[in-house]
């Protein structure tokens, strides 16, 4: 969907309020025309469909990015992430469902929007798992409301407060405090002013040796291979909503598969259950057909 990128390119800063006032040229759609263009995108592929698409939701991308203001990354490149995130909302917005584009496409946008943050804000990974994302970004929010934004170490209190407000551990919210308060140095740097030997040099190698580690992507390698064969085992919703509430590190929620499916949150829960069932029982049923399929040792 290429040509249906908006022809609007957002330059420098300079530019920025420039292009914030002429994407206000784009009309929004009614729900009428909406699901129209949406139709002849998915069954006709007609670009010019898509880009009207698009184009009519900037504005609704150019307010969720001003929200992730505050991570010290141009407004322009959030706007730019967030403008890819509207564009696998509209390949992937299905019109019979019965709601609005907007209330799909939020949560395409957020998602590159929060990606491109947690990849470009340091050079060092921020977070991988939903908590440590769930921390990264509301950490700000909750600092700001106890006026500890200028602050460097939090009160005990405030460590508490935050951590139970967030349910995470205590030790979770200081080292990331510290990890967003402190730059990042090169561990090429040297040691003295002399130049001689480097930080990298004292650095300990804690990881697995190699044949630990071998079997361990061995045996990732064959639990994927096991789910992957029984999730063949489920409908095409099914497999869409065991992705979406099992497979990822941050679990769509019941509410949202209700509304994109157009069904109330328990007969989700209910389809989630049953999936999860499913691909339990195609799996011991493959583990035990291989274990049949091995000989006998005497």
């Amino acid at each position: 969907m290429a040509s249906s990128t908006p022809s609007l390119a957002i330059g420098p800063d300079a530019s920025l309020s420039r292009y914030l006032q002429d994407i206000r040229k784009y009309p929004l759609l009614s729900p009428k025309d909406e699901s129209a263009l949406a139709r002849r995108w998915r069954d006709k592929a007609d670009v010019k469909a898509a880009h009207k698409l698009v184009t009519s939701h900037l504005r609704l991308v150019a307010k969720i990015a001003m929200g992730y203001r505050g991570y010290g990354l141009p407004l322009n490149e959030l706007i730019s992430e967030g403008n890819v995130g509207m564009m696998q909302a509209v390949r992937r917005f299905d019109p019979e469902r019965g709601f609005r584009l907007a209330t799909y496409a939020m949560w395409w946008i957020r998602a590159a929007i929060q990606e491109y943050i947690l990849h470009s804000w340091s050079l060092v990974k921020i977070g991988t798992t939903s908590a440590q994302k769930k921390l990264f970004f509301n950490l700000r929010r909750l600092k700001g409301q106890m006026k500890a934004i200028d602050e460097g170490d939090l009160a005990p209190e405030q460590v508490n407060h935050i951590a139970k407000t967030l349910g995470v551990p205590e030790q979770d919210v200081v080292s990331m405090n510290r990890r967003l308060a402190a730059a990042d140095h090169s561990l090429n740097a040297p040691l003295r002013a002399e130049g001689d030997g480097e930080w990298q040099d004292w650095l300990v190698d804690e990881g697995e040796n190699q044949e630990d580690m071998l079997g361990e992507h061995e045996e990732f390698s064959d639990r994927h291979a096991l789910l992957t064969s029984a999730m063949k085992s489920l409908n095409d919703r099914e497999r869409h909503i065991f992705t979406e509430r099992r497979l990822k590190d941050d679990p769509v929620t019941l509410e949202e598969l209700a509304q994109q499916y157009g069904i109330s949150r328990e007969r989700v829960r209910q389809i989630e259950s049953r999936a999860f069932e499913k691909v339990q029982a195609q799996m011991k049923a493959d583990v035990d057909a291989r274990r049949n399929e091995i000989p006998a040792t005497t």
